[in-house]
C-alpha cells in the first residue's frame, strides 16, 4: 500500500481495517507527543505541537474522506462529524463498523474485495 497516498491524498477509497489501523497509528503518536511536549517546555511544545496539529488534521481528513468514498458517499460527508453527540455516532457506525459498497463504486475499485 502506497502510504503517502493513503494518508496524504483523498482520492479513492478505504475499507476498515486501514481507516482504524490509521486512527490506532493516530492514537499512539498522540500519546507519544503528549509525553514528549510535556517534559518540554510551552514554548518548545508549540514548536511542536502547531505543526503537528496542522498535518494531523490533513492526515484526519483524508482517511475519513476516503471511508467515506469506500461507502459510496461524497466526502463533504465528513462535516457530520461536526453534530455533537449524533454525528459522532454516526461517524462511528458508517466507517467504523459498516462495509463499503461490494466493488467498483464512483470513486474506484473495491481494493481488497473479500476482506471487510
Amino acid at each position: 500500500m502506497d502510504y503517502k497516498k493513503l494518508l496524504f491524498s483523498f482520492e479513492g477509497r478505504i475499507n476498515r481495517q486501514p481507516y482504524w489501523m490509521c486512527f490506532l497509528g493516530i492514537f499512539v503518536t498522540n500519546i507519544i507527543v503528549a509525553v514528549i511536549s510535556g517534559i518540554m517546555g510551552d514554548t518548545l511544545a508549540l514548536i511542536i505541537l502547531i505543526p503537528y496539529g496542522i498535518a494531523l488534521l490533513w492526515v484526519s481528513l483524508a482517511i475519513s474522506v476516503k471511508r467515506w468514498h469506500d461507502r459510496d458517499k461524497s466526502g463533504w460527508w465528513v462535516l457530520i462529524g461536526l453534530i455533537p453527540v449524533i454525528g459522532t455516532i454516526w461517524v462511528l457506525v458508517e466507517n467504523g463498523f459498516l462495509r463499503g459498497t461490494e466493488g467498483q463504486n464512483r470513486y474506484g475499485p473495491d481494493l481488497l474485495a473479500g476482506a471487510s
